[in-house]
């Protein structure tokens, strides 16, 4: 495969999203490693991470590892509103074997490029050896890594492994692809664009339930392919995301409910209808179901 396919996993969860649903990870991480993918993160923005107590976090992350298969990657995101709690979650994740850990500066208060790099440098010593990984969404933290960071980042923590930029649209991106270090597409219509500049590959949320299109993407590298991932894109953009992709694994018959942690609400019977018709169009005959509203 040209490039490296990581799914941004989805946490199955339970009674209405207060539980964790154990016995869903295993088919779950059985099916993106069956579908070629080279790992998966936990915990970021498809996997609900900052709505979940440390302590949740740390079982999430343990389940996910516990099922890992031979030379499958599992990357944690340990992002938190303080660094006390991103330094937890990043040692734990480091004890719990993850193969790697990615942070987002904390929303809400704007970081400067000092108490950027205090922040992020923290965390990456917290779990070395382990590779870091630096996650940049402004639309999600309310501001940008300064680039310049990322580069004295370098200097400091010799785990620093790379990025996951999941900004839009190009623009935002080009800036972070430095040499030396792997940086992830986070928006996959703009992979095979940042893969021509040296991208390592993408760290997608659409893979976790439709993990053989992005397999695709990567592994034939073709401009019909990416009008595919777009297209889907665009198709689920009105749909609350996180539960959209639980339903769309559900009407693939994987054991996982639509349950999302609350303020995260499930789907509506009409965005139902609605996702029917993507999961018809995007995958195959042999997978397509439409995903019907619990009864």
């Amino acid at each position: 495969m040209n490039g490296r396919a990581i799914a941004a996993a989805v946490t199955p969860l339970r009674d209405g999203g207060t539980g964790i649903d154990e016995a869903a990870f295993d088919p779950l991480v059985g099916l993106l490693a069956g579908a070629e993918l080279d790992g998966l993160l936990a915990l970021g923005t498809t996997g609900e991470g900052v709505l979940f107590t440390p302590p949740e976090r740390e079982r999430i992350a343990e389940r996910f590892v516990a099922c890992r298969p031979e030379g499958f990657r599992i990357l944690v995101h340990c992002g938190a509103q303080t660094t006390a709690e991103t330094v937890r979650l990043a040692s734990h994740a480091r004890s719990a074997g993850a193969d790697g850990v990615a942070v987002i500066c904390p929303p809400y208060f704007v970081l400067d490029a000092d108490q950027q790099l205090a922040h992020l440098g923290a965390a990456a010593a917290a779990c070395h050896p382990v590779p870091f990984y630096v996650y940049e969404f402004a639309a999600r933290s309310g501001y940008a890594v300064d680039p310049e960071v990322v580069l004295r980042l370098r200097d400091r923590a010799p785990n620093l492994a790379g990025l996951k930029v999941s900004d839009s649209p190009f623009a935002a991106v080009r800036p972070y692809l430095l040499d030396g270090l792997d940086v992830y597409v986070g928006f996959e219509p703009l992979t095979l664009e940042a893969m021509e500049l040296g991208a390592a590959g993408t760290v997608s949320g659409l893979a976790t339930a439709f993990p053989e299109l992005i397999a695709r993407l990567l592994r034939e590298r073709a401009p019909e392919c990416q009008g595919e991932v777009a297209d889907l894109r665009e198709a689920v953009a009105p749909l609350p995301f996180q539960a959209a992709m639980k339903a769309v694994l559900a009407a693939r018959g994987l054991p996982v409910a639509e349950d999302v942690r609350p303020p995260l609400r499930p789907l509506t019977p009409q965005e139902h209808e609605r996702l029917g018709q993507v999961v018809a169009r995007f995958l195959s005959e042999a997978e397509a179901a439409t995903p019907r509203p619990a009864q």
